[in-house]
């Protein structure tokens, strides 16, 4: 317990340091690509047994049933790409997710990874909130604001509002799937399917490169997993293994988010 105090961030959802949006650009959208298909399809047709056609019209048919299968391939696969706005639309379909949670920061300096569970409620509307049970006991609310922490007289904001409503705004852009929020920072790569994709990020700006080598979310329906990676060697990991989308907040929920 001592350890996980002594650690700066410790806890609060995969703290890393300042967000800075300078030097961001537009990014290029990355699509789903069925990589290797369009060989695989070429070497089927090569090892097709010889047709009963006579030899002088066997190239040029070959060649045009090479063609037409390439094209047909092709014009499949990008009928069926998972793209960003699918990602954003599957995301944000869910009033409420809740779930429990499970963050490790693994430090070069400590052979074993620092370890907080606890409970998430996310909402589509007012932003999330973050149930600490253990190695303590310790809740946050993060909205557009920032972070502010819960204590015997009420939420308290956290110093650093600037720093703490960027790092907010992106961290919440990563749970609903906003990518023009993330783009504005990060190169997005996304590949997978609906049922099981990944999308990296790259980051942009010169101080965010200083801090990340890249963000990986893993999810399917819900977001799984997301893994911080520093220039550093440390990195960050998060895990929601049990998600569950809701159609609205309890009382005590609604409580925290008006406080």
């Amino acid at each position: 317990m001592d350890a996980a105090k002594g650690v700066k961030g410790q806890g609060r959802p995969l703290y890393a340091g300042p967000w800075s949006g300078d030097g961001a650009r537009e990014v290029e959208r990355s699509e789903t690509r069925m990589s290797g298909c369009p060989s695989f399809w070429l070497l089927f047709l090569g090892q097709a047994r010889k047709s009963d056609a006579p030899k002088r019209a066997q190239p040029k048919r070959k060649l045009t049933a090479t063609i037409g299968l390439t094209l047909s391939l092709l014009l499949t696969a990008n009928a069926h790409a998972f793209d960003l706005d699918q990602l954003s639309a599957q995301l944000a379909k869910p009033a409420v997710v809740r779930g429990p949670l499970i963050q490790e920061k693994h430090l070069r300096a400590l052979p074993q990874p620092l370890t907080s569970r606890g409970q998430f409620v996310l909402s589509r509307d007012l932003g999330l909130l973050w149930q600490l049970q253990s190695p303590l006991q310790q809740d946050y609310r993060i909205d557009n604001q920032g972070i502010a922490k819960r204590t015997p007289g009420g939420w308290q904001q956290q110093p650093g509002q600037d720093v703490a409503a960027q790092q907010s705004r992106l961290f919440l852009a990563v749970l609903k799937g906003d990518h023009s929020g993330l783009a504005k920072d990060f190169q997005l790569q996304l590949s997978g399917t609906a049922e099981a994709w990944q999308l990296r990020l790259l980051p942009n700006s010169v101080l965010l490169k200083q801090i990340f080598s890249h963000i990986q979310i893993d999810g399917g329906a819900l977001v799984q997993r997301i893994e911080l990676h520093e220039t550093q060697g440390d990195h960050s990991v998060l895990r929601l293994p049990e998600s569950q989308a809701g159609d609205a907040l309890t009382e005590q929920e609604r409580r925290d988010f008006a406080q």
